[in-house]
């Protein structure tokens, strides 16, 4: 019976910790970039119409992380999620931690460099018509 209970214990104890969240909010940031950005081209950019996230999550066991999480890596993924962006506006970088796995997770707006857009577009080549002979 005494096994029995310390099973069932475990069992609580184990499904109890694994719904155990915690979200540490790092900071707030005006601009977030990974990147280099010529900022004397500023009415080139563009601000986003919807908010993106990125996150760089890994697992650990236990509570001891494996691999350490990469806070760049996930400013990188939110950014590299739109095309052309170099940069996130009215940034959030938070912390998040759980039994399992830990990890950094970025939100905002992306600024959108239209140059980029731009040199992405492949450009028809002229055709000449064949040449008669």
């Amino acid at each position: 019976m005494r096994r029995k209970m310390g099973f069932v214990f475990m069992a609580f104890f184990v499904v109890g910790l694994s719904g155990c969240v915690s979200v540490n909010r790092i900071g707030d940031f005006t601009i977030i970039s990974s990147k280099n950005i010529d900022l004397s081209r500023g009415a080139n950019f563009k601000r986003g119409a919807t908010r993106v996230k990125g996150q760089h999550m890994v697992s650990n066991s236990g509570f001891t992380p494996v691999v350490q999480p990469n806070m760049k890596q996930a400013i990188d993924n939110a950014i590299e999620s739109v095309p052309g962006a170099v940069a996130l506006l009215d940034g959030v970088i938070s912390q998040r931690i759980a039994p399992f796995k830990t990890g950094y997770v970025v939100e905002g707006t992306p600024l959108i460099d239209l140059n980029l857009l731009t040199d992405t577009i492949p450009t028809p080549v002229n055709q000449s018509s064949p040449k008669s002979k």
